[in-house]
């Protein structure tokens, strides 16, 4: 059985979609891209985006010491585009951009929704809020490590949709 990645890419590119695009898919775009010797580049957009980061999900990323250079709030248009980099994976990571319609991305990326809680819609306290955005960067973290070792060359393409979705549900032992 064929590999669902037949094409031995050296890197794959993942797309983080969420509506507002300013917390949750930037954190996992950063994080994604912070990890080294991983044959991923991470990209981020929203389907109505925000138009700034969120400043507590930068204080995160900058508290766990990763690069905020460069990241921004923007549409999922710029990645419908000639010339936009082929995706292969787009997830969803809150619930508003999993119901929607999304585009149709060239090249029939791997899908997935995985829902994380909105920080950026806490009540409470700046200390409370910000409790709230390192718990869900965590729970980011841990389901981006697991991805990232996952055997995408040996996986069949149904294999790998499964264990997509398995994370998304968070499934343990997706792995």
């Amino acid at each position: 059985m064929s590999s669902a990645l037949e094409n031995q890419v050296e890197s794959y590119n993942v797309l983080f979609l969420c509506t507002g695009n300013s917390a949750r898919s930037i954190m996992a775009e950063a994080y994604l891209n912070s990890l080294p010797g991983r044959p991923f580049k991470a990209y981020s957009a929203g389907s109505h985006p925000a138009g700034k980061v969120n400043p507590v999900a930068l204080d995160v990323l900058r508290t766990a010491k990763l690069s905020t250079e460069g990241l921004r709030s923007k549409s999922w248009d710029e990645f419908e585009v000639s010339g936009a980099p082929k995706m292969n994976f787009v997830f969803t990571v809150c619930d508003n951009a999993a119901g929607e319609v999304c585009p149709i991305w060239p090249g029939q990326p791997m899908t997935a929704h995985w829902p994380f809680a909105d920080p950026a819609a806490f009540e409470g306290s700046a200390a409370g809020k910000h409790a709230f955005f390192l718990d869900v960067f965590r729970q980011i973290r841990t389901r981006i490590d697991i991805f990232t070792n996952l055997p995408l060359r040996s996986l069949d393409k149904l294999a790998l949709q499964k264990k997509l979705g398995d994370l998304g549900r968070g499934v343990v032992g997706a792995a």
